[in-house]
């Protein structure tokens, strides 16, 4: 009789533990989208320091819940912090873009005396499974010789179709791309203006 009684506690034990397990997590990362062709040159780039939103500056993935609501999901997380994520997704577009392999990123840089310095404000990030992504962002390009800068801005907002997550990345990662064409243009810019 005591096995059975300690038998039946052991599955109601096991039959607890598995209804409190909660889902494994998935991790995300951005991803670089620039497509090749791009002449070579000899252009030094840091891109840095990148600023996100408070809201958005968790591992957690900040969804989009209504117009003046959000939700964290616990479950779908991104794979490193979000700053660096950005930070290093512009950098490898740009190596594409620009045609060159001197682009680094602020906190990494080793090229203290890059000619072009990037620094971006991101001031939405925004979220929305199934339907978009929106990135709206303010950027300085400056040159290092003599200080003469490019601002601009911005904003897109890229489909995501799909309502799961690896969609959604897919999204932010092509604003990304589009926000680093902005940024090859601007120093484009700025090497053709050099005296």
């Amino acid at each position: 009789m005591p096995r059975i009684v300690s038998g039946a506690v052991l599955c109601v034990g096991m039959a607890i533990t598995a209804a409190c397990a909660s889902p494994p997590s998935r991790f995300y990362t951005l991803s670089p989208t620039a497509p090749s062709g791009a002449a070579a040159s000899k252009l030094s780039v840091v891109v840095g320091p990148v600023s996100i939103p408070a809201i958005v500056d968790l591992p957690q993935i900040v969804v989009s819940a209504g117009p003046n609501q959000v939700s964290l999901d616990e479950f779908n997380r991104w794979a490193s912090p979000l700053q660096n994520n950005i930070s290093r997704v512009v950098a490898a577009n740009l190596v594409v873009l620009l045609g060159t392999p001197r682009v680094s990123q602020f906190q990494q840089s080793l090229n203290a005396d890059a000619e072009y310095r990037v620094a971006i404000e991101v001031q939405s990030f925004e979220s929305a499974p199934g339907e978009a992504a929106t990135l709206n962002a303010a950027w300085l390009v400056r040159r290092t010789r003599d200080g003469k800068t490019e601002a601009g801005r911005t904003t897109v907002r890229e489909p995501a179709n799909d309502k799961d997550y690896d969609a959604l990345a897919a999204a932010h990662s092509r604003a990304l791309g589009r926000m680093s064409q902005d940024i090859a243009d601007a120093v484009r810019t700025l090497d053709r203006a050099t005296p």
